[in-house]
């Protein structure tokens, strides 16, 4: 079950830093800033890498049947949850509505696939990072207390990361059939 363990891994080094920053603090202090957050992007590095081969290694085993018109649901979500991934690191505002708009693309994105895919290793994979997702949400808000709005950017700003993350998910639609195995539209 390298996709669990994969999975788990992800999810509890994400939230150990939102969980335990006085832990956290003092590996800093142990270890430098710096090895710190080589070791983490190198446990978030393994932590992917077992997502994939336990993806790759489990049989496309059905568990249920999505209707075919939640794929065209899909395919208008994922772009948003893109959009909104992208805006989490750009100037927009976008996050004077959304506290977490990361979190909650990670969040769309997933629910998005979970009903085009009604296989094992699908909900297994989109419903993990859901729930991680969720409960990351949860122990950040509860980490950093009451919401404080960032300064507004205006429409510009906001409408250039849009459009960023539109390419990016027209981008992934290309590439999806190298990362998941499967083409996402069906050309010819």
């Amino acid at each position: 079950m390298l996709l669990i363990l994969g999975l788990v891994l992800w999810a509890v080094t994400h939230l150990f830093v939102a969980m335990a920053p006085g832990a956290r603090a003092g590996i800093i202090a142990r270890i430098g800033e710096g090895p710190y957050k080589g070791l983490f992007s190198l446990v978030l590095v393994l932590a992917l890498v077992l997502i994939v081969l336990g993806w790759r290694a489990m049989p496309p085993e059905a568990l249920y049947n999505p209707p075919v018109a939640l794929r065209h649901l899909t395919m208008l979500l994922v772009p948003i949850a893109v959009v909104l991934f992208i805006s989490s690191r750009a100037p927009t505002d976008i996050k004077q509505i959304i506290r977490h708009p990361q979190l909650t693309g990670v969040k769309l994105w997933a629910v998005a696939h979970l009903l085009a895919n009604g296989e094992v290793r699908s909900v297994i994979l989109f419903g993990g990072l859901l729930a991680w997702a969720v409960l990351e949400v949860i122990f950040i808000n509860r980490r950093d207390g009451a919401r404080r709005k960032p300064p507004r950017v205006g429409w510009p700003k906001t409408l250039v990361s849009a459009l960023i993350g539109l390419a990016i998910a027209a981008l992934l639609i290309v590439v999806h059939p190298w990362i998941a195995g499967r083409p996402v539209l069906m050309m010819g």
